[in-house]
């Protein structure tokens, strides 16, 4: 194993650590714990770009650097494995930006509103990447349960009868799914007898007839889990929710979270139930299709509805997670590219947006939404003179700075160009349109249509609700209590979108990233050749040792 293999571990290693080294100092020590928190996390951001420029590094043969890590130093599939290729070290990458940007915003006052936030939020980021980097389905269960742990803690932070109530459901609704994940395991390591990813995708195209159907049904058991968890309709109704109700740091790394059920489908899907698995190939896709686009239409109507911008966010993650799914389903090397940067910039998006809101609500009467309801269905009777008083009025700064914010998460999440957006929908429509999504008589197939119609939609709905909550808030008179804003908050926002910016700008290396991610997702055979063969430090223990 060289160097960057041996850094692997970094990722879950250093949070676990620091949350525990934090459970050290009192509770009262606030400024102290913050100060360790923010340190390790901006390592972790360190080692997070290391292992992306590690794994887009070309091999000799032009394929991508896969790293190995032998836990116990047992080789596959015998022991645990960490595996780090082109989408683990992206989410990893996303995983540690997110935390950056949220970790900040707490530190202006909600790290304070409950225990061992600093804590909680450091293993967190051991579930995500675990979950990530692991290599075999025991493993991300752990990980999973370690990252819902911490989330169950986060969900609840800050008190509140409201809170409390949506995280109650938040905690049920994910106890019920980790139980599916484990009956999910527990049928098809009975059937194959393993539970290592590379060793599965072997063995899975020579189960016997027989078995298949046990296969399959686990398979689909364990689907499920992250079908709740990703927020597939109607699996996610308890999703807006949960994120609305949550402190705004905890809502915008919690952006992340639903990801990581789109990461193991996608995952799993190709890698279990690609062209390689014989009867079973193609196992789920239409599932994950006519589902995703189930979604993109419930997220698309619950953004309408949404009168609270919180909800509003939660709606659109429900869209994204919608997007994502039908496009995993299609089965297609330019759609799941096109919605890899789709993912990116989304994520990025939704989680500005929920720091955001925070900052956007301080400036608003209790009473305005109620009212703004009442003068959108009756009219509007103000004064014309009034109106008139009000020319010239300076809009404040602060509200002006908050103002081209919500503007740009509104460009962004409606997906209008020129940004990133735009540029991840237009991937992936002009890929439904190419001959990968021509139906057998060569016309396009009535799916790709009803898919690109409601993606269009999806888009259509977030600019109508989004222009109607930015009339609401910044059109109104400026009679009302300008925010008080500091920089620590406002900082993050802008770090997220500027993101997207780059994004945008740097969209063909973007794309290229992207495209070779999903061309090796799609023909796992190195994947599974670097982790099976990967070569052990001397003394490993084999099955032949025993």
């Amino acid at each position: 194993m060289g160097w960057a293999d041996q850094i692997l571990i970094a990722p879950i290693i250093l949070p676990l650590v620091t949350g525990a080294l934090l459970l050290l100092f009192d509770e009262r020590r606030h400024f102290l714990k913050a100060m360790v928190n923010v340190v390790s996390t901006l390592l972790l951001v360190v080692v997070s770009l290391v292992l992306l420029n590690f794994a887009d590094a070309p091999v000799g043969n032009g394929a991508a650097t896969t790293g190995v890590y032998l836990l116990g130093n047992w080789a596959a599939p015998f022991g645990i494995v960490l595996v780090l290729d082109r989408l683990s070290a992206l989410m990893v990458m996303l995983t540690a930006v997110l935390a950056v940007a949220s970790l900040v915003f707490s530190l202006a006052r909600w790290h304070r509103s409950g225990p061992h936030f600093h804590t909680l939020f450091q293993l967190l980021l051991m579930g995500l990447n675990g979950a990530f980097l692991t290599g075999d389905l025991f493993n991300l269960f752990v990980f999973f349960e370690v990252l819902l742990a911490a989330s169950y803690g986060l969900v609840l932070h800050g008190s509140g009868a409201l809170r409390v109530k949506a995280g109650l459901h938040y905690i049920a609704v994910n106890l019920a799914g980790a139980s599916l994940f484990l009956i999910g395991v527990s049928l098809i390591y009975g059937v194959t007898g393993t539970l290592n990813m590379a060793d599965l995708a072997v063995r899975i195209p020579a189960v016997a007839a027989g078995d298949r159907m046990l296969l399959e049904a686990g398979a689909a058991i364990l689907g499920v889990a992250f079908l709740v968890k990703a927020g597939m309709w109607p699996l996610g109704f308890w999703l807006p929710n949960a994120y609305s109700a949550a402190a705004a740091p905890v809502a915008a790394i919690f952006a992340i979270l639903s990801k990581v059920g789109i990461y193991v489908l996608l995952r799993l899907s190709l890698l279990f139930f690609g062209a390689e698995a014989g009867a079973s190939a193609g196992f789920g896709n239409s599932w994950l299709l006519f589902g995703g686009m189930a979604t993109i239409g419930f997220g698309a109507v619950g953004v309408l509805a949404s009168q609270a911008m919180g909800r509003l966010a939660g709606f659109y993650l429900l869209v994204s997670s919608g997007t994502l799914l039908a496009a995993i389903g299609t089965d297609s090397v330019a759609v799941t590219s096109g919605a890899l940067y789709y993912m990116v910039s989304s994520t990025l998006t939704v989680s500005a947006f929920f720091l955001l809101i925070e900052l956007v609500e301080r400036a608003q009467d209790p009473a305005s939404d109620v009212l703004a309801v009442t003068m959108e269905a009756y009219g509007d009777d103000t004064d014309e003179d009034d109106i008139q008083d009000e020319v010239g009025v300076t809009i404040p700064a602060t509200l002006a700075i908050l103002g081209i914010c919500f503007a740009g998460c509104g460009v962004l999440l409606a997906g209008l160009p020129p940004l990133s957006g735009f540029i991840g929908k237009f991937a992936m429509l002009t890929a439904l349109f190419n001959p990968e999504g021509l139906a057998p008589g060569g016309g396009i197939a009535g799916g790709t249509w009803v898919l690109v119609t409601l993606i269009i939609l999806s888009g259509l709905s977030a600019m109508i609700a989004m222009t109607r909550a930015g009339i609401r808030t910044f059109w109104a008179p400026i009679e009302g209590t300008v925010p008080r804003v500091r920089v620590i908050e406002i900082a993050p926002v802008a770090f997220l979108l500027v993101l997207c910016l780059a994004l945008t700008v740097k969209g063909g290396l973007a794309m290229r990233y992207m495209d070779a991610t999903a061309q090796s997702l799609h023909a796992p055979a190195s994947y599974v050749q670097d982790v099976l063969s990967a070569e052990s430090l001397p003394g490993a223990k084999t099955e032949a040792a025993q």
